[in-house]
């Protein structure tokens, strides 16, 4: 049944990451921080975060890389826009990743990662409700040829590169909008665009992020057991979402997208919270005072952490 279970959450990522370009952790994610903490006796705990962030990033380069090669054989990918996102999205990527390790997100503090990951989620479900009512063509009169100042692109590319090392996302529900925003891009340039710097950058993260999770207690044998239990799920869905985008109206689409992630956003942000207020408080640990006693015997405080 667990099994089962996970290749439902790496589906339905896939068929939303490949049905508005967003990348699947945004489902991923959510989807294990709700799978943990109805499986576990004790829940989802902040410390699984990091374990879930290690395993969806693996899943980011496997749920994308599929959609490179039809991205490129229509034309739609920018080589001058992506040769300045990739270096400057990955100098972003290490350093979430470096953010996302300090003791400020250390173990149980991974529920604080989640509670931001909630208000991206609900960022990313109101910027499509905002689409939904645009009336503005890109398109129209767009130049292929058209090159950049290159802060722009890098400016782009850093806050890409920072929310997917940090929270274990793709990056790419960031990165669209914002070449959208800065660049003028039309969708589909900036989902190919996307795309293509998300399997570059997000494999040298994912190996990054795995190779830090022993710092959290974490093994990196789990998060690569976790990654394969989605991978094969996630490409067919992400398969089956990239048809539907062609297919299915896209106004429709961004309708039932808003909901889902509006629930998700819902559902990691309860998690969290009922993880972090159910934690120890490590400040209220009591420990034996280090003085001289008779051989043979022993503290009467406790020594573990106590909780009122």
């Amino acid at each position: 049944m667990e099994l089962l279970e996970q290749a439902a959450i790496g589906l339905l990522a896939g068929l939303f990451g490949g049905l508005l370009g967003v990348g699947g952790s945004v489902a991923i994610i959510p989807g294990l921080i709700f799978y943990l903490d109805q499986t576990r006796p004790d829940g989802y705990t902040g410390t699984d975060q990091h374990l879930i962030q290690a395993a969806a990033m693996i899943c980011n380069v496997f749920v994308v890389a599929p959609s490179v090669l039809p991205h490129w054989r229509a034309r739609a990918v920018m080589p001058s826009v992506v040769v300045g996102l990739i270096p400057s999205a990955l100098v972003g990527m290490l350093t979430g990743v470096a953010v996302s390790n300090s003791s400020s997100f250390a173990r149980e503090n991974g529920v604080y990662l989640a509670m931001i990951l909630a208000g991206f989620l609900l960022y990313v479900a109101v910027y499509n409700t905002m689409r939904l009512f645009s009336q503005v063509d890109l398109e129209r009169g767009f130049d292929p040829e058209k090159r950049f100042p290159t802060w722009r692109v890098v400016a782009v590319g850093i806050p890409m590169g920072f929310a997917a090392g940090l929270l274990g996302i793709g990056g790419g529900a960031l990165a669209v909008p914002i070449q959208q925003l800065v660049l003028r891009l039309p969708l589909r340039r900036a989902i190919a665009n996307s795309a293509v710097t998300i399997v570059v950058v997000s494999c040298i993260g994912a190996i990054h992020k795995n190779i830090t999770l022993p710092n959290h207690g974490v093994s990196i044998l789990a998060s690569i057991q976790l990654a394969a239990m989605l991978i094969p799920t996630a490409i067919l869905g992400s398969y089956v979402g990239g048809m539907l985008t062609h297919t299915l109206p896209r106004r429709a689409l961004r309708v039932v997208f808003v909901i889902f992630m509006t629930s998700m956003a819902y559902l990691t942000f309860s998690r969290a919270w009922n993880a972090a207020v159910s934690a120890p408080n490590p400040s209220r640990a009591v420990h034996c005072e280090p003085v001289q006693r008779p051989a043979g015997t022993t503290c009467s405080r406790p020594s573990s952490t106590a909780l009122s």
